[in-house]
């Protein structure tokens, strides 16, 4: 069985170690320092449930119906965009994203005001965005997983049929699948952590943000063009 478990680490790893809207969610709450965890834990066990799907054989029942696939393509295309024009604005017009990680926080703010899922404080007459909501992070984190049909044709379809050539040793497959997924995800985010005694200014974050959006655009757009 160790030969079909290294087979899906293997692959697990190839497979989701690229530049994509998860990735650059899970990099940003990392740096963010924000439900890191939380996200974390959604990431490892969507991606687990999503192989088991592909290796119980579901991809076959989805090949069946392929407009489902044609309307998770353009609802995440929607959903990447509006994400995208998000990060777009923070980038264009930044609102103080965080607070300096090495600095202590004013204890009490002039004011506070609140808008869907995010809390903002005013010190000394600046906004800064101090925390996003754990329930608006989780929402985004689970739209930016299970609306991207990538996820689907690589984890559910690519990973389901590979793991069909390994016999009785295609759930060892997938257990290292998951494996990958897991540890994949936990060294992005609480790896992240260690980038915010560099990226703690407006400039590293407009940056970032603007990085965010482009792929965000490029991603939606490669999910409406003709394949």
């Amino acid at each position: 069985m160790l030969t079909p478990l290294l087979a899906g680490l293997g692959l697990g790893f190839s497979l989701i170690v690229a530049i994509g809207a998860q990735n650059l969610f899970v990099l940003r709450q990392g740096i963010r320092r924000e439900h890191l965890v939380a996200v974390v834990a959604v990431c490892a066990v969507s991606d687990a449930a999503l192989i088991v799907l592909g290796v119980s054989g579901v991809g076959l029942v989805l090949q069946a119906v392929p407009w489902l696939i044609v309307v998770v393509r353009w609802a995440g295309a929607a959903f990447l965009v509006g994400y995208g024009v998000l990060a777009a604005r923070r980038a264009l017009r930044p609102s103080g994203e965080t607070l300096r990680l090495d600095a202590p926080a004013p204890s009490v703010p002039d004011a506070t005001a609140s808008s869907p899922g995010v809390t903002t404080r005013t010190f000394g007459g600046t906004a800064l965005r101090v925390r996003t909501t754990l329930t608006a992070t989780l929402l985004t984190c689970l739209a930016l997983t299970w609306l991207n049909p990538h996820v689907y044709l690589d984890t559910v379809f690519l990973l389901g049929s590979v793991a069909s050539t390994h016999g009785d040793g295609r759930w060892a497959f997938a257990i290292g699948a998951c494996i990958a997924s897991l540890a994949w995800f936990s060294a992005l985010g609480f790896g992240a952590r260690y980038l915010g005694r560099w990226l703690d200014t407006p400039r590293a974050w407009r940056i970032l943000d603007a990085v965010i959006a482009v792929v965000m655009f490029a991603i939606a757009l490669s999910l409406v063009l003709p394949h």
